[in-house]
């Protein structure tokens, strides 16, 4: 068994301690550097085999240089990117392995599979809404997560979700269009992560339901996203090539 040796971004933030922690206690994994803001990233990378990153944009952005340099391979689970970033992200893939998703816990990916499936069956006579809960301190709204699993479920159907995606409604906001997909956010206390998508249709609602009680579960799926880089070159893959779901 080869071990990886592993550098961690924001090594005090909530993510950053799940994820020492994950690697402490893996057989297959050497903690070589944790780092913050202020702190010497190139020091910190030149000793890695693979950076796992749940920072923020500006920050993966500047280890995502690094890492290219250096050729050392990355796990970014950092969300709220724009188009232009994540083109940065793609460009550097050509040169570094990276697995970049919205959720690296392996539920929710099971879960972005399930919406595929339940898209396809309930495509007709069903208005669809995603609903999302997070913690205070959360930045970004919506979460990548319910992010993605619009688009899941838009390309199921066949829609842009740039056309069809609602993120809130107020006032006097008329009858709901058939191919709306709705999002709702929820912000307060310590929710670690709730997500729902419901398929509302005439007598009967379908939810899809994904809860996260801790972030252990991003920490695992990310050692796990690790591994599968281990012997590749180059490219851009997500939790679905990793998981062998695609």
């Amino acid at each position: 068994m080869t071990t990886i040796r592993y550098a961690i971004a924001g090594k005090n933030g909530r993510m950053g301690k799940m994820l020492i922690e994950a690697v402490n206690a893996a057989a297959d994994a050497t903690l070589a550097a944790a780092f913050d803001i202020g702190d010497d990233a190139e020091a910190a990378l030149a000793q890695a085999d693979c950076l796992i990153d749940f920072t923020r944009p500006e920050g993966t952005l500047k280890h995502l240089d690094i890492c290219r340099r250096l050729g050392v391979h990355m796990v970014i689970g950092t969300t709220g990117f724009t188009p232009e970033q994540k083109q940065q992200i793609a460009a550097a893939a050509q040169v570094i392995p990276i697995v970049f998703a919205p959720n690296m816990a392996v539920g929710v990916n099971a879960v972005f599979k399930l919406l595929d499936v339940a898209a396809r069956i309930l495509n007709e006579g069903y208005d669809i809404e995603i609903i999302e809960a997070h913690h205070r301190h959360k930045v970004d709204a919506p979460s990548g997560t319910a992010l993605r699993m619009g688009e899941v479920v838009a390309a199921a159907l066949g829609r842009d979700l740039k056309e069809c995606a609602v993120y809130g409604r107020e006032g006097h906001t008329g009858e709901r269009p058939a191919t709306q997909i709705g999002f709702s956010t929820i912000r307060g206390g310590d929710i670690v992560g709730d997500h729902t998508v419901l398929f509302a249709g005439t007598g009967e609602r379908i939810e899809i339901t994904h809860k996260s009680a801790s972030r252990m579960s991003y920490a695992l799926g990310s050692l796990r996203a690790a591994r599968f880089l281990r012997d590749k070159k180059n490219g851009l893959f997500d939790m679905q090539d990793v998981l062998g779901l695609k």
